[in-house]
């Protein structure tokens, strides 16, 4: 794989999967940051470019959106849990090799002085990134159902508290961009006002609640759900209850990890049957000891944890943790499931960027940012380019992030 030397560069000869078209045998030109043009290989071959633009031949391969991770707790043994900017940053230099231009990292809950400290080393390492590119934080509660806890610590979950909400929002200096609450909880309705006038996205997930709480919950502003399936009030024929929601209300998106162990495949080919695809967001919910080192201890929101058929399991008491799954493998098991490669692509880059609002990404679009993937027919990462930067090779390693 060749490095790009060049502030502009054209890659040529690629399947372009654009997040919402596919392109084959076309070229990409990048000025500086940002995509300058698309062109199919014949125009390629009468252009006339000039010496400052560099040509690389893809050779066929798949050229992508950036992949936006928005539900990551952490990787390579770097989690927000550490309440750590360095941290973060780390998380930011081991992302691109998996596909990930941006990513929201997602804080469990703790208690409040925590809570504030890992917000803000968040906020302190974005603008200082040296891969992936931080677009705000994700709150995965406190204000989630005890009877739906997943992993998540008891002790941690709250009432709801407008003070409390008001200090998170303070600490994080308007970059909470999107937060999982319960529906049913008491006071939900103030608080989803409230958020929604600051712009935070709200998730429902975590939570037990009804068919009627869920309803209430959308015409509040509660319109995207976390981790479909998992760790929500399951479907009832008497209740369809939050699983039903979801399935039902086509306006209602939703997470799914796609490891095809939190949710059966079968599962998410009825899902994306059901759903508008466009509605639908691939998350890895990944933890802390993702890709690290399997011979060293491990660790998750402080406890221990172990790996097994892909899994991290509480020591404690068996429980699962969560997912060790990276972007590119939920990209690749989603094609496995059935899932069309255009939708799948769509599923982890155009959808969440859509749904979060963020201007200019997630698309290989004309005036949009230049974060760009290029994958073997494998779908294996072989380049990833994030603001017109090369910030992984495969052949040269994370160039531009510290190796």
């Amino acid at each position: 794989m060749r490095q790009i030397v060049h502030s502009a560069f054209c890659i040529h000869n690629a399947t372009v999967i654009a997040g919402y078209a596919r392109m084959d045998r076309s070229a990409v030109l990048v000025e500086g940051n940002t995509i300058a043009d698309i062109f199919s290989e014949r125009r390629f071959a009468q252009k006339v470019f000039s010496p400052e633009v560099e040509l690389i031949d893809a050779q066929g391969a798949y050229l992508t959106p950036g992949f936006i991770d928005t539900h990551i707790h952490g990787i390579g043994g770097y989690g927000t849990e550490d309440l750590s900017a360095d941290s973060i940053l780390e998380m930011s230099r081991i992302l691109p090799a998996w596909g990930v231009t941006s990513f929201t990292p997602t804080i469990y809950p703790m208690p409040e002085e925590d809570m504030i400290r890992a917000i803000r080393a968040v906020v302190s390492a974005m603008g200082r990134e040296p891969g992936a590119e931080i677009v705000g934080v994700h709150l995965e509660g406190p204000f989630i159902s005890p009877a739906q806890l997943g992993v998540q610590r008891v002790e941690f979950v709250r009432p709801v508290d407008l003070g409390l909400m008001q200090r998170l929002w303070d600490a994080s200096e308007g970059n909470i961009v999107s937060m999982t609450v319960a529906p049913e909880l008491k006071g939900m309705r103030e608080l989803a006002l409230f958020c929604i006038r600051l712009g935070i996205v709200l998730q429902a997930g975590h939570t037990d609640a009804s068919y009627e709480n869920m309803i209430e919950g959308m015409q509040a502003g509660i319109r995207h759900s976390t981790h479909m399936f998992n760790a929500m009030s399951r479907l009832h024929h008497r209740n369809p209850n939050a699983v039903g929601a979801v399935l039902i209300q086509p306006d209602l998106s939703c997470e799914i990890i796609a490891d095809g162990l939190h949710v059966h495949p079968d599962l998410i080919r009825l899902l994306f049957r059901d759903k508008p695809e466009g509605n639908i967001v691939l998350v890895t919910d990944s933890l802390k000891p993702t890709k690290q080192a399997s011979d060293t201890p491990m660790f998750a929101n402080d406890e221990e944890v172990y790996l097994a058929n892909n899994l991290f399991y509480r020591a404690s008491d068996g429980v699962i943790a969560g997912s060790s799954l990276t972007m590119v493998e939920g990209v690749r098991n989603l094609i496995s499931f059935g899932v069309p490669l255009e939708s799948a692509v769509k599923m982890a880059s155009a959808n969440p960027a859509r749904i979060f609002g963020m201007h200019a990404r997630g698309m290989i679009s004309p005036g949009y940012r230049a974060d760009i993937v290029l994958a073997d027919s494998e779908f294996n990462v072989q380049m990833t380019i994030i603001g017109g930067e090369i910030k992984y090779s495969r052949t040269a390693g994370r160039a531009d992030a510290g190796e």
